[in-house]
Formats: structure tokens, sequence, C-alpha cells
């Protein structure tokens, strides 16, 4: 009988939260689309949080609110998966999700008067 080579199950602690924090970041952008907020553009998530309507490219006050819901619930996740399994492996996490957003929707880091 063949011994079976088990996968190392460190890595399952970083899926875990690569896929939370993946499933609220769509959400977020989907929000961000919503409200026409550049949401990767710098200093933009500080107004969100904030609760700086003007980020908003048109008016939609129940899209905002929960635009700014969820950042405030991406934070509390990261605060947690930070003490789960680092603060590198969580940046790692962070960029591999921009990345695929940013690539999948550009208008999401450009001005919408830009449009």
């Amino acid at each position: 009988m063949t011994e079976q080579k088990r996968e190392p199950t460190q890595d399952l602690p970083a899926a875990w939260w690569a896929m939370n924090l993946d499933e609220l970041d769509r959400e977020i952008a989907r929000l961000a689309l919503l409200c026409r907020v550049s949401i990767l553009d710098p200093g933009v998530i500080e107004r969100v949080l904030k609760k700086d309507a003007s980020v908003c490219g048109t008016d939609n006050a129940l899209a905002f609110a929960k635009l700014h819901d969820m950042v405030m619930m991406h934070f509390a996740i990261r605060e947690k998966s930070v003490a789960s399994v680092g603060q590198a492996v969580t940046v790692g996490i962070e960029r591999q999700i921009i990345e695929r957003l940013s690539k999948s929707h550009p208008e999401l880091g450009a001005p919408w008067s830009s449009r």
C-alpha cells in the first residue's frame, strides 16, 4: 500500500480570509459602481468612511450608506485576518483583490468626470 501525501494545511486560514475579503470587496465594488465612486483612488476610502457623499457621481443615499457599512466591515475583517494570518499575508490578499478589481472594473480607479 502506498502512502498518500497530504497537502499542507497551513494555507487554509489564508484561503478562508481571502475568500471572505474577496466576497466583501466585490460587494464594495458593486456599490461603488452604483454610487459612481472611484473607490480605488487615493483618499476616497477615507472620505467614504467619513460619510462624505461628495465623492459620489450620482445621488444614491441608500447605496452610499451600504458602501460605508461595507468598507467599515472590510476593516473589521481585515483586523481579524491580520490577527489570524499576519500583516504580510493580509496585505498580499488585499493586493490580489485590488488587482482583480482594477482589471475587471477599471472605472473604480478613474475619475467619473473623465468619462
